[in-house]
């Protein structure tokens, strides 16, 4: 998987790269099959609008095979907005497997019908 970081309006120093880096190794598991999986992640620093204090905003997106995936989340703690977005990435990864297995459970419990028809002797 390729990961790609993009700061706005704060310095991507190595602690950061790394602790992205360490927190995203784990989705990896997920698109085990895909080599050419792109992971984009752009962290931020939204001060505009607050009153008072910093709000940081961690978006994530993912492009593989069959998948497209996209979260965001804005937390007063960087680190923090990064293990959400993490959680929130691999929550919509799970789904998304679940979705495919019954597809397949479904195509196969269809096909298994189909053939107890072209059996002698067993009927519906």
């Amino acid at each position: 998987m390729n990961i790609n970081i993009k700061t706005t309006t704060i310095s991507l120093t190595p602690a950061i790269s790394e602790y992205v880096e360490k927190r995203l190794r784990s989705i990896e598991s997920f698109l085990q099959d895909d080599t050419t999986a792109q992971c984009d992640i752009e962290l931020a620093k939204t001060t505009n609008h607050h009153k008072q204090g910093d709000i940081f905003k961690a978006e994530v997106h993912i492009i593989a095979k069959d998948i497209n995936i996209y979260a965001s989340v804005e937390k007063e703690d960087l680190y923090a907005a990064i293990d959400i977005v993490k959680d929130e990435v691999v929550r919509k990864l799970k789904s998304s497997k679940d979705k495919r297995q019954s597809l397949v459970r479904r195509g196969g419990a269809q096909v298994k019908n189909i053939l107890k028809g072209f059996w002698p002797g067993k009927s519906n």
